[in-house]
């Protein structure tokens, strides 16, 4: 199975004659990552620490936590809180990220028959919802107790949604039928 850096040097070659491309830099990249996780309830400070080590793990780099901008009484929320953790992956944690997303964690999935297609927005990135953490390697399965979901946006350098879903595809995401 090819990295899916290979996979992004051959998408050229494969979109040129259908979209017309006439330049090597016209060539479409995936320029980053973006891997985001709300905590819930704030009042359990383990678990908020807990998310931000898996979410470490899972990516390979360390969560910025992300504060509450204002104070929400029916929520019971302070300005300051944190209240999710996102991770901005570029380079080689990047490609690795996706490559264990994409051949590993994604066919881990419960009753997996593919991505929606139609998560590409009109700026070209896709977005992708993820409900258990646990598919992912590294987290251990003792620890089931505090699963988590994540939200994961693959930002391109197309800024056509058809060029991206074909992109995306070349690349060996594993979309729907």
């Amino acid at each position: 199975m090819k990295p899916i850096k290979e996979k992004i040097k051959e998408a050229y070659v494969t979109m040129k004659p259908e979209f017309g491309y006439v330049n090597v830099m016209q060539a479409p990249k995936i320029q980053k990552v973006s891997v985001t996780v709300g905590v819930g309830s704030t009042k359990d400070k383990k678990k908020v620490e807990l998310i931000g080590d898996r979410i470490a793990k899972i990516t390979g780099q360390k969560a910025i936590s992300r504060g509450a901008k204002q104070s929400i009484a029916a929520f019971k929320t302070r300005q300051g809180d944190i209240v999710g953790y996102q991770v901005t992956l570029r380079g080689k944690r990047m490609y690795d990220f996706l490559d264990r997303l994409l051949n590993i964690a994604l066919p881990r999935t419960r009753d997996f028959r593919g991505i929606n297609s139609k998560s590409v927005d009109a700026m070209g990135n896709y977005s992708l919802g993820i409900k258990e953490h646990s598919i992912f390697p590294e987290t251990s399965d003792e620890e089931l107790k505090d699963v988590f979901s994540m939200g994961i946006t693959v930002v391109t350098s197309v800024r056509d949604p058809k060029q991206t879903h074909r992109f995306l595809e070349i690349v060996g995401f594993p979309f729907k039928k």
